[in-house]
């Protein structure tokens, strides 16, 4: 009986090949005719799944189409394999005629090459020919229809409907369906170059007669802000043209915007980005006044329209809302150099800014209290001036304000518009002498902050207290310093005060107020609790590291924290 069907078998698969070889021809394009190379394999040829990898100018080869899984096509097509890859695989394994077949057995050699593909793991075969998941039957196309001619791409098949591996009739089907893949494809292409050719050449003829309408309908139409503006002259920068996505993003009406150029509309602290980006070309990423007087975060990107009598004439400006991706930016940034506790700078923030204020060399003997002055003085006076000049977001740093110790690597330099601008290293030096003692001289005071009684708070009421007490105890500190000091959370229940500008005196007062202001009663719970503070005062100066200023602060904070303690056992 098999015998009998044998030929009948042949003959439906021979009528089913010329179908599909015959569609191949029918396609109108190259990704059409590739699509059909594909689904025929699945049609005509009796297997489940199906790749078309083709050969890229590169040399590497990229799935230009997958047939028979929606799942496989998710996952393969437009990935690139290797041409190193791929020359392996096609050197490996049994060769059929130009097909290469890799059964599994040695095919796990190619688990971690870069080619992309869909196998799966499975059990071993139950009989010789069983098809395995992971074997691979690849038939290479070449532009002389065989393996003599230039590789163009490979066919991938798997999953054969038979379950086994296709036997000599199936082997030579797939031979001759990859030939005349492989000449679809040829005059596929030629086709594209030639409709690609005649197309430039009508392009070129219309130039003249469409480039205008064309600009203009571009221009108008586009979904994101577009300007032209003029370069040279008396006029330059001033808008001659802005599109309506322009207008709706700044709130302006386009009689509005010809009267300005974009110098009008930059935020003060973004006009040198727009300078450089107006005289270079290219991007740059900067805020525009909306008509309510709020700004907005865009992406601008300049193209100088040259003439190639006169030289450049005018910019062409795209404008981008880069609002929201900017404040999540800004955002991130802000979570990543805060503590998520209290909202304080954390350690990594602390150890930044007050590295930016230091240097390797210690200041000469000459440079001392020379030429450096606080530029907002002390700014500390009675207990209530503090209380009435404090706030809880003094000492915070809120990610969109700027502080007085951003650089310009940090939150408020260029890369985020925030901050005093950028000016030349002047030493830190810390004021003469030791002690009390106010020399009148001013520096930058480092006080270290620990916490007497918060671990008997955390032991007896928990960390939900013990948080509780350190949110409030933020909160105070931050009220009881100037705008621009720092108040950072080192860990634990330790705390750091940047203050610039100040005295011993003005220290000593400053770590006076701040732990007067934490003694009073905290209430967590419905209960009062009570913590102490013990501050030790620090001075940075140039030719110190940041650490070692912490630590030298830490050391005073201990010192002090002994002596409270035997003034205390003293007095009890």
């Amino acid at each position: 009986m098999e015998t009998e069907s044998e030929p009948y078998i042949r003959l439906a698969t021979l009528r089913l090949l010329h179908q599909v070889v015959a569609d191949l021809n029918t396609a109108r394009s190259l990704a059409d005719t590739v699509q059909t190379v594909a689904d025929g394999v699945i049609a005509g040829l009796g297997f489940e799944l199906s790749a078309i990898n083709l050969v890229r100018p590169d040399g590497d080869l990229v799935v230009a189409a997958v047939g028979g899984s929606a799942g496989a096509e998710a996952l393969m097509a437009g990935r690139v394999g290797s041409r190193v890859a791929w020359d392996r695989r096609l050197s490996m394994g049994d060769r059929w005629g130009d097909l290469r077949f890799i059964p599994y057995s040695e095919g796990w050699v190619l688990d971690d090459d870069d080619v992309p593909e869909w196998h799966t793991p499975g059990p071993a075969p139950r009989f010789p020919d069983e098809w395995h998941p992971m074997d691979r039957l690849l038939a290479p196309m070449y532009t002389a229809g065989g393996s003599g001619g230039e590789l163009i791409g490979v066919i991938s098949v798997d999953k054969p409907r038979s379950g086994r591996r296709p036997g000599a009739w199936g082997r030579e089907a797939l031979q001759m369906y990859a030939f005349h893949a492989a000449t679809a494809i040829g005059n596929a292409r030629l086709r594209a170059n030639m409709q690609r050719a005649l197309l430039r050449l009508e392009r070129e003829q219309q130039a003249l007669r469409a480039s205008e309408e064309s600009f203009r309908q571009a221009f108008e139409y586009a979904p994101s802000g577009m300007a032209i503006a003029e370069m040279g002259g008396d006029q330059q920068g001033r808008l001659l043209r802005a599109n309506d996505a322009l207008c709706r993003l700044l709130g302006r009406p386009a009689s509005a915007l010809r009267r300005c150029s974009f110098s009008d509309l930059v935020h003060h602290e973004d006009v040198g980005t727009l300078v450089r980006t107006s005289a270079e070309g290219g991007r740059s990423e900067l805020r525009l006044a909306r008509r309510d007087g709020s700004y907005v975060w865009v992406s601008l990107r300049n193209s100088v329209v040259a003439d190639a009598a006169d030289g450049p004439r005018f910019l062409l400006t795209h404008v981008e809302d880069i609002e929201e991706r900017k404040t999540h930016e800004l955002q991130l940034a802000h979570r990543a150099s805060h503590d998520s506790l209290t909202g304080l700078p954390n350690s990594a923030e602390l150890r930044a800014r007050l590295g930016s204020r230091l240097c390797g060399s210690p200041p000469g003997p000459g440079e001392y209290g020379s030429g450096y002055e606080y530029e907002y003085g002390s700014g500390y006076g009675s207990a209530g001036d503090a209380a009435e000049a404090g706030g809880f977001s003094r000492g915070y740093d809120e990610f969109d304000g700027p502080g007085l110790f951003d650089g310009p690597g940090g939150p408020g330099g260029p890369g985020f518009g925030g901050g005093i601008p950028y000016e030349p290293h002047v030493h830190t030096i810390a004021p003469r002498g030791d002690g009390d003692v106010d020399d009148g001289h001013k520096g930058l005071a480092v006080l270290f902050c620990d916490l007497d009684g918060f671990k008997s708070i955390n032991d007896r009421f928990g960390h939900h207290a013990g948080d509780a007490v350190l949110i409030e105890v933020a909160r105070r500190l931050a009220a009881g310093v100037r705008e621009g000091d720092t108040v950072a959370r080192l860990g634990g229940d330790e705390f750091v005060v940047l203050a610039d500008g100040l005295g011993r005196a003005d220290a000593k007062d400053l770590a006076g107020r701040l732990r007067n202001a934490i003694t009073p009663p905290i209430r967590v719970d419905g209960r009062a609790v009570r913590v102490g503070a013990s501050f030790g005062i620090g001075w940075a100066s140039c030719g110190m590291t940041a650490e070692e200023v912490l630590h030298s602060a830490d050391q005073r904070m201990y010192i002090e924290k002994r002596s409270r303690a035997k003034e205390r056992r003293r007095a009890g």
